[in-house]
């Protein structure tokens, strides 16, 4: 039985949109990430379409409902065949199936539903892919073929030298303030998912181009006018959110996740190395790379901000796997 297509632009109604609104208030309440909060109204809204064109209500969806949902993202009608639009990765799956977990915990700690229906729906497997991983080598070409003859050069050496450092996120990178760094005590103060602060050493030469960057490079970018700010002119002070950012754009706002993964695309390609390099890159060769050097996981899980320890065993996997392809390249009977 085909199910009913979700239609876009129909109002939700009362009950879904109430129950929308009411997500939105308990995330807001616990301090959840904007993007968290945005994530999650696209994906209930989704659900909820869904959930009207086939006739159901808030206390009406159970466990079979769930499934039939994440049932209906894995088919490709033939509209959607003829447009070439890929069927969801497992990953997609799971965040919109997260999106509905929490939108049924809300209806339940509220008292509108008696359990919640999602947490009865097992999770997509997700394919597993191991992370790619500069060398030690790469990581230092990179970084040293990054000139400091201008602001924005000066600006992008400290920003990949502090992100492959410190282990960070390019959200982190970008939410980082002027106060965050600790140059008496080397370390950074970083905010990372779900508001979680941690406290992250820094090396010497991460630390050097911080600083050249906020002595040299910074003023010049924060005498440009904001973008979009009227009335702005060259020179004047900046205030607001760029006047505590750290990082800033050549037009002196405070830099955007975007911004970070062209300029790193950019250098890559000029320099030729690592090519295809992301910041997530960078992050997995230094929580790879103090593996090598002897770190232990839990040492490297709180580097890197990670929740729980089963996210950091994936670097496990990768030194399993450098070591059996060194194997099959150097043993005479491999």
């Amino acid at each position: 039985m085909q199910e009913p297509a979700a239609r876009e632009g129909t109002p939700l109604g009362d009950a879904w949109a109430q129950a929308s609104a009411l997500l939105d208030a308990d995330l807001q309440r616990r301090d959840a990430a904007p993007r968290t909060r945005r994530a999650y109204a696209i994906d209930v809204e989704q659900f909820a379409r869904w959930a009207i064109a086939a006739g159901i209500a808030p206390q009406e969806v159970d466990s079979k409902a769930v499934r039939r949902y994440i049932a209906h993202l894995h088919e490709a009608p033939p509209a959607r065949e003829c447009a070439g639009a890929p069927r969801p990765a497992p990953s997609t799956s799971a965040r919109k199936l997260a999106a509905l977990r929490a939108l049924f915990k809300s209806q339940r700690e509220h008292g509108r539903i008696s359990q919640n229906p999602a947490d009865l729906v097992s999770t997509p497997r997700r394919a597993k892919h191991l992370p790619r991983v500069l060398s030690a080598r790469e990581a230092g070409r990179l970084l040293d073929g990054i000139p400091v003859a201008d602001p924005l050069a000066i600006r992008d050496r400290a920003l990949f030298e502090l992100a492959y450092a410190c282990g960070l996120r390019a959200e982190e990178l970008v939410s980082l303030g002027r106060g965050d760094v600790d140059y008496d005590g080397e370390q950074l103060r970083v905010e990372g998912k779900g508001r979680k602060t941690r406290f992250v050493p820094v090396g010497e030469q991460a630390l050097a181009a911080v600083r050249r960057y906020v002595e040299r490079g910074r003023p010049a970018l924060a005498s440009q006018p904001p973008a979009g700010i009227r009335g702005a002119r060259a020179g004047e002070p900046v205030t607001g959110r760029a006047h505590e950012a750290l990082f800033l754009s050549k037009s002196g706002r405070p830099l955007g996740t975007s911004d970070v993964r062209r300029r790193l695309r950019t250098w890559s390609e000029r320099i030729g190395v690592a090519h295809g390099s992301s910041p997530h890159a960078l992050r997995h060769s230094f929580a790879t790379h103090l593996l090598d050097g002897g770190a232990d996981l839990r040492s490297i899980q709180e580097l890197l901000g990670h929740a729980s320890v089963s996210s950091t065993q994936i670097y496990t996997r990768v030194e399993s796997a450098r070591l059996r392809n060194a194997y099959m390249r150097s043993h005479p009977r491999a």
